[in-house]
């Protein structure tokens, strides 16, 4: 169908970021008090304006792969009206409306090339966002302030200072966002976050997350990906100026749009892939879901070079004491995404196998529940929902998923510069290390590039 055209400019679109500020790229520290964006920009921000018994009008933006897994539990609830997709490529856009139209048996869902022209409609409440990582934070930013609530895919920034702009957003609007850390609603990972939080392994020393991926680098990225190979295409069919977005320019490369997400650094967030999801349940099981560790000192080897580094380990410590340790090696085989509690009493580790192992002195507490393996992303969603409806923070709010990030990245640059950092959770830098804090934050590329949106939109 012909795609609807709204007032909304890509001029005026870019306008809502820069009021943001610089704080969302730059390297100095963010702080809590940000520019304050433009209200108005999509027009009067109320959250969460609709009756509690309303159905909620949701829009799409970037939705493939996860994305449509995600669509798939959402259409499936009978409080939910999927009614708009915005993407830069024609077959995305298409098959989430084939999708959605055939499941409501209409044909009634918009499709939009231009996420602002989504953004802008009023009757739209909440927003599925499962674009490429680099897109993440923007959209998030853009979401909230344009009074929508959001389920956003992980990982949710691909910085430290963008993971803190984000939650200052989510606050400042007062939106709920809710991102796809889905084993919060896992039974396994509950039980056994549960066993750390009720002092049934006594006092609690180290907490472990498996990083499952190897650890690339950031001179490795991109390389023998940067020539091109053939023109771009129509943006009518795919934009790729606008799949780029704020990373480096790369001319046009077939290999980049279904290979780019997860193998090179201008498209991905090093191990935070896997620790957005391992790292939140280490710090809930700790308590330290509002805070991040103080030190991160990577063990042994040599971590910067060329290529994945296949086995490693990052010790980080918590201001009281308990340690965080982040390594992709020497697990009991209960799945991906594992994670391993201590304490002076015993121990809990679980993944998503869903089976649950235990010190001995503790198997007497296993559930008989364990064992079944599921996708927790119906709970997930099902509480994002519920939490759209109380205006409650789910478990991973935009604040639990800020500190996860700024502990994945601050153990990644510790490994990238191969040496012991500092962090001071507060002033949200690191103590006496210039160089670890040049790299909190990435550039946006024009027309992104914070300075010149303004005037480049």
């Amino acid at each position: 169908m012909a795609e609807k055209k709204r007032s909304v400019t890509r001029r005026g679109f870019g306008k809502a970021l820069t009021k943001v500020g610089a704080a969302a790229v730059a390297a100095a520290p963010l702080t809590a008090q940000i520019a304050t964006p433009s209200p108005g920009q999509f027009g009067p921000v109320v959250a969460g304006n609709y009756a509690m018994t309303d159905e909620l009008v949701f829009g799409g933006i970037g939705i493939r792969g996860r994305g449509m897994a995600d669509l798939r539990q959402l259409l499936g609830d009978t409080r939910v009206r999927f009614a708009a997709i915005a993407d830069v490529r024609e077959s995305a856009r298409e098959m989430v409306k084939s999708t959605v139209d055939g499941f409501y048996k209409n044909h009634d869902c918009v499709m939009y090339r231009d996420p602002a022209e989504l953004l802008a409609r009023k009757d739209i409440n909440a927003l599925l966002i499962a674009t490429s990582d680099r897109w993440h934070g923007p959209m998030a930013m853009w979401a909230a302030q344009s009074g929508k609530d959001m389920y956003i895919e992980k990982p949710g920034a691909m910085s430290i200072n963008e993971s803190y702009a984000v939650a200052d957003n989510v606050r400042r609007y007062g939106v709920v966002y809710q991102s796809g850390c889905q084993r919060k609603n896992q039974y396994a990972f509950e039980f056994a976050v549960g066993l750390a939080r009720s002092g049934k392994l006594g006092r609690l020393l180290a907490v472990h997350a498996d990083t499952a991926i190897g650890l690339g680098t950031v001179d490795a990225g991109g390389q023998g990906w940067w020539a091109a190979d053939g023109p771009e295409p129509d943006p009518l069919v795919f934009d790729w100026d606008k799949w780029l977005g704020p990373c480096l320019w790369r001319p046009y490369n077939t290999a980049y749009p279904d290979r780019g997400r997860g193998e090179f650094w201008d498209f991905h967030a090093g191990l935070l892939e896997w620790a957005s999801h391992t790292v939140a349940m280490a710090q809930w099981a700790a308590d330290m879901e509002y805070t991040e560790p103080v030190e991160y000192e990577p063990e042994g080897g040599i971590f910067r070079g060329d290529g994945l580094i296949s086995r490693y380990t990052i010790n980080c410590r918590y201001a009281n004491g308990i340690k965080l340790v982040l390594r992709n090696h020497s697990w009991n085989l209960l799945g991906s995404c594992s994670n391993r509690f201590e304490g002076t009493e015993g121990w809990v580790e679980t993944g998503d196998s869903g089976r649950i192992e235990v010190s001995d002195n503790l198997k007497s507490l296993l559930p008989t529940r364990q064992g079944r393996r599921y996708d927790p992303t119906a709970e997930h969603i099902r509480e994002f929902l519920q939490c759209i409806r109380s205006r409650t923070p789910p478990r991973a709010n935009a604040e639990v998923t800020a500190h996860t990030h700024v502990v994945s990245h601050a153990a990644w640059i510790s490994a990238q510069l191969n040496r012991k950092l500092t962090w001071d959770p507060a002033k949200r830098a690191f103590l006496n290390d210039e160089e670890a804090n040049r790299m909190r934050g990435r550039a946006y590329r024009e027309p992104w590039r914070m300075e010149a949106l303004a005037t480049g939109m």
